[in-house]
């Protein structure tokens, strides 16, 4: 089963990403990650990829599918994959069915995270993460614990990027671009709504019994 997770940054994409793959095995594509960790190796790819984030801007269509294709060329991923971020517009989708035929794959899902831009606001200019141990906070809704020698002090970090004006851009270039993706897999009959809003369990619960039903 290949399935793709739609949702403005800060939907929580990445968290329903993480559970979806543990609870169903499959293998999450997420070109948020791909980006970052060709930002981390410090190429000259890296390095225009960063630039472009950093200003709130999407990254081209050549370079994402780029990454995109690599991933799903490995055939230990085949049909067991979770799209989380991509594709974001029309010429991505139509780009993914042709890699898909090429590949040998198809889509059995389109989720769609649906989240208010006031909601996504606190969100992402809350957000911060762990650096010794990874996890993710928010101020607003899941501030670290105290007294953690861990989550604390010197190791908490905030992106450059996790700020107000970014968070309204990205907002709007990602529904501006999105709404024809979202409309071309209500067309194909794979789109469901999930309300963005609801406690992280919440989601998790409506999706899972979505992905049961479908593989039943």
């Amino acid at each position: 089963m290949n399935i793709i997770i739609f949702g403005p940054p800060g939907a929580g994409k990445g968290t329903q990403s993480d559970f979806i793959v543990k609870k169903f095995k499959l293998f999450q594509l997420s070109t948020g990650n791909l980006l970052r960790d060709e930002i981390k190796k410090k190429t000259q790819l890296g390095l225009e990829i960063n630039k472009e984030i950093n200003s709130g801007n999407l990254v081209s269509d050549k370079i994402v599918g780029k990454l995109v294709e690599n991933f799903l060329s490995n055939t230990n991923y085949k049909n067991k994959i979770i799209f989380d971020g991509y594709p974001r517009n029309l010429s991505q989708a139509n780009d993914l069915d042709k890699l898909l035929i090429k590949y040998e794959q198809k889509i059995d899902l389109a989720l769609n995270l649906k989240t208010d831009i006031e909601i996504i606001k606190k969100r992402i200019t809350g957000r911060y993460s762990c650096n010794k141990c990874g996890k993710i906070y928010n101020k607003f809704f899941n501030p670290h614990p105290k007294n953690n020698n861990c989550c604390s002090g010197e190791f908490l970090n905030k992106r450059g990027d996790d700020n107000i004006d970014v968070a309204i851009k990205r907002f709007n270039t990602y529904t501006k671009e999105t709404s024809p993706v979202l409309d071309f897999y209500k067309k194909k009959k794979l789109y469901k709504e999930i309300n963005g809003e609801s406690s992280i369990d919440q989601i998790y619960k409506e999706i899972s019994d979505i992905i049961a039903v479908i593989e039943a």
